[in-house]
């Protein structure tokens, strides 16, 4: 081939001292090319203009960057071409269509727009007369190369192609091929700098002939895919021929699975784990990878790889730092923040010793607001550990634990996998939240699978039917919360470690509003924390008026609606934003309104047939009033205000036992075939069940037969034998500060429940006198008003019914100045 030479660049004659001169954006224009271009700006316009009143003569260069609309002389190419306008015709609009044959080559000098258009002086560029052989040959080639070019891609027109074949001067060959076959604006304006018309065919060549190369790999590659392919696969030519250029190029699809096996290999994964996740992607690699079971297989595969299998955070085994924690997120609940600081203190013991401890399984169990979810979130704080929480209420589907099996379309990971993954460490805190509530229909019963869950002799092997393979779960601490303990299934209360979380106190109450309640109320109101001061007394009577809750939530709303109302004071311009509100017990009602509760069951004074009970809600405990009413009737019994089988059934057996102390007394015995007795438990919407009302009823009943009051001041709970005896009752703290809330200062317990008392606040023991009783007996004469002799009465009969009972001193009243 011939080497490049310098051209021989000669002047020619001049054509004028100045020519108008036609940039062009996207048009290279060759010698004897004939071009139609549309003049549109007003300095082509001009340009055109200037050379029809002349020789039509026109010099024309392209711009170096298209994207320029008002070049400048050196935005220009200093080489073009000189071109004779053939005609011009005006469109609407004001634009010139021209039509320009290229002449020669020229060299622009001294480019200016000092007129309307642009000028320039041309000098024309000789090409060398290049040799006979080596251009004959050189000809020959390009001819072969433009038939084979033409026949594969089909761009050549046959006129064009014709006039291909007869070409014999290399330029004129050179230029032809320029215009028909290069697209790229700085590859032709190369090809027109370049005067050897030699060079520029054996650019053009090189050209043809890496066209060409691209024809056969594009025919080798769709013969490639063609062959793969049957009648049920050529919906996926375009997939297959994807993958045939990669295949190609060395890259892509390839590449992904090499780095899938090499994630797989360094995730440390035991050895069933990772021996499953290959196999599974050997079976992605020979899948499509538009069909559906190859998006499932992915899924799986990055799930596995998404799920800790060494990861652990760091526990803090600082005693002092989690109790501080603990009681910064938490004022009161001192059982539950023992039992963390026990678990901490053995987990220090155990790493100091190099053994390891099976997972732990606690179950906070109290009513509504207590703090039973936020606790699980400050335990994990304290220990460090990564925390997730899994709200199980309402669950029904056994799936919603175990996750789905991949066969079924959606299939993702249970509950349990997918907290594991958001956490991303083997040893998180998992809060399952309302484990109570879970329920079974024709899906399965969720409960059946927390069974392996929370068994620290399975939950090693938990199996998750999406992942299909053992997953470790021994180093999580599991901490479930509940309203209601019965409603738990036997079988999984024997996993669990129970830790009653009871309501609080007033007092308590007060410091949770104080610490935490206002502040965060006032922050999220946009309020500084001086907007507001409360004092003792008026923080007692929210809670007493505004609330009736074992928990802090409505005394949170509360919290609430008060910034509320100071937020709408100050943007109304009725108190400084700066200034402070001293709220007291007289501006309650203009804050807050009225009270919502308050003490509604008339207490004030002793009455006959009333006697006040206790009771454990969902709510925490209350005060549950018991009337009886006696009229004429033949032994009728009605108990009425939503009372369960249990409670209707201690209302019989109190019944009797009045009957059986009718003497003693001084009840007429045949009370039963003349009167009808009206049991009735207030706040009859209420649902209400439980065996220990039945002393409460008794006395009820005892009152209203005997005619005698009952104290005011007392409250008592206890079940009752046909016996008389006392047995002891659930939920004495929950009672005692119901009682204690509604200021009643005088309880009567079962005697066995005096073990119960160290969970009773001492603030409280000290302002309620305690009676414990062993049978019926010693309740009448702590809660009746009775006379002497019905007193003297009952305690000749206790002295020979029951062994040794202590002795109550009674609160006697003369029988004739009850009557006055």
């Amino acid at each position: 081939m011939r080497q490049h030479r310098d051209p021989a660049i000669r002047l020619a004659d001049e054509r004028g001292p100045q020519t108008p001169l036609l940039p062009l954006k996207n048009v290279v224009i060759f010698p004897r090319n004939v071009v139609t271009l549309l003049a549109v700006r007003p300095h082509s316009i001009h340009a055109v203009e200037e050379a029809m009143i002349g020789n039509r003569s026109i010099a024309v260069t392209t711009h170096r960057t298209r994207d320029i609309d008002d070049p400048r002389s050196d935005d220009l190419y200093d080489v073009g071409t000189l071109a004779s306008i053939l005609s011009v015709e005006r469109q609407p609009g004001g634009n010139l269509q021209v039509v320009l044959e290229g002449m020669s080559r020229v060299r622009l000098n001294g480019i200016e727009n000092s007129r309307p258009f642009f000028q320039a002086t041309c000098r024309e560029l000789v090409e060398p007369v290049p040799d006979r052989v080596e251009s004959d040959v050189l000809i020959q080639y390009i001819q072969e190369l433009s038939g084979q070019f033409a026949e594969n891609r089909n761009i050549l027109a046959n006129e064009v192609l014709d006039m291909v074949q007869r070409a014999t001067h290399p330029g004129h060959l050179a230029d032809l091929l320029s215009t028909q076959i290069v697209n790229d604006i700085a590859t032709r304006q190369q090809l027109l700098e370049t005067l050897d018309p030699l060079v520029r065919l054996q650019h053009l060549g090189a050209y043809l002939r890496g066209e060409l190369e691209i024809v056969e790999l594009d025919q080798r590659m769709r013969d490639q895919v063609r062959d793969k392919m049957d009648d049920t696969q050529r919906r996926y030519f375009l997939e297959h021929q994807l993958k045939a250029i990669q295949d190609e190029l060395g890259d892509g699809e390839a590449n992904e699975f090499q780095e899938l096996k090499a994630k797989i290999a360094g995730r440390g994964m035991p050895l069933h784990a990772r021996e499953k996740l290959e196999k599974e992607l050997q079976r992605l690699e020979k899948m499509p990878g538009v069909s559906a079971e190859a998006t499932v297989a992915r899924t799986y595969i990055d799930t596995m790889l998404q799920l800790p299998w060494h990861e652990q955070s760091d526990d803090q085994i600082d005693l002092a730092e989690a109790e501080r924690v603990l009681n910064e997120d938490h004022y009161g609940l001192e059982s539950v923040k023992e039992r963390i600081v026990e678990f901490l203190a053995v987990r220090k013991l155990t790493v100091s010793a190099g053994t390891s401890t099976s997972s732990q399984i606690l179950c906070l169990v109290g009513p509504p607001g207590v703090g039973k979810t936020s606790l699980g979130r400050s335990v994990a704080e304290a220990m460090g550990r990564k925390f997730a929480r899994v709200s199980l209420g309402g669950l029904r589907d056994e799936a919603e634990i175990r996750g789905h099996r991949r066969t079924y379309i959606g299939a993702m990971p249970g509950r349990i996998i997918s907290a594991m993954k958001t956490t991303g460490t083997m040893n998180p805190v998992i809060l399952l939240d309302e484990i109570d509530k879970l329920a079974a229909d024709y899906r399965g019963d969720p409960t059946a699978a927390m069974l392996e869950v929370l068994d620290p002799e399975q939950n090693r092997t938990f199996t998750d039917h999406y992942l299909d393979v053992p997953y470790d779960l021994t180093q999580v601490l599991f901490i479930t919360t509940a309203n209601y303990w019965q409603q738990i299934p036997r079988p999984l209360r024997d996993r669990m470690e129970t830790i009653e979380v009871t309501g609080y106190t007033e007092d308590e109450k007060i410091e949770i509003a104080r610490r935490h309640l206002l502040r965060r109320q006032l922050r999220t109101s946009g309020l500084p924390y001086t907007a507001v001061a409360i004092e003792t007394d008026c923080w007692r009577q929210i809670i007493r008026d505004y609330t009736r809750e074992a928990g802090v939530r409505g005394l949170d709303r509360e919290m609430a609606g008060l910034c509320r109302k100071i937020a709408t004071q100050i943007v109304r311009g009725k108190m400084e934003s700066d200034a402070t509100l001293d709220l007291t017990c007289d501006r309650l009602e203009t804050f807050l309104g009225p009270a919502k509760y308050g003490f509604e069951q008339g207490l004030s004074q002793s009455a006959i047939g009333l006697a006040i009970g206790l009771g454990t809600t969902e709510i925490g405990g209350e005060i549950i009033p018991v009337e009886v009413a006696t009229m004429p009737g033949k032994g009728l019994l009605t108990v009425t205000g939503q009372a369960g089988d249990v409670m209707q059934e201690s209302a019989r057996a109190a019944l009797s036992y009045a009957r059986s102390r009718a003497d003693e007394l001084r009840i007429d015995r045949d009370f039963q075939e003349k009167s009808d007795l009206h049991i009735h438990l207030s706040e009859g919407a209420t649902p209400k069940d439980g065996p220990s009302a039945g002393i409460t009823m008794a006395t009820a009943v005892i009152s209203a037969l005997t005619r005698k009051p009952v104290r005011n001041d007392t409250a008592m709970t206890g079940e009752i034998t046909l016996r008389g005896r006392v047995l002891p009752i659930g939920g004495l703290r929950d009672k005692t500060l119901a009682a204690h809330r509604h200021g009643i200062r005088r309880l009567i317990v079962p005697a066995d429940n005096q073990r119960d008392m160290r969970e009773i606040p001492q603030n409280i023991r000290d302002d309620i006198e305690f009676i414990f009783v062993r049978n019926m007996d010693q309740v009448i004469q702590a809660a009746i008003l009775l006379d002497v002799e019905q007193v003297d009465h009952l305690l000749e009969v206790d002295e020979r019914v029951y062994q040794a009972p202590p002795r109550i001193s009674p609160d006697i009243i003369d029988a004739g100045a009850a009557g006055r």
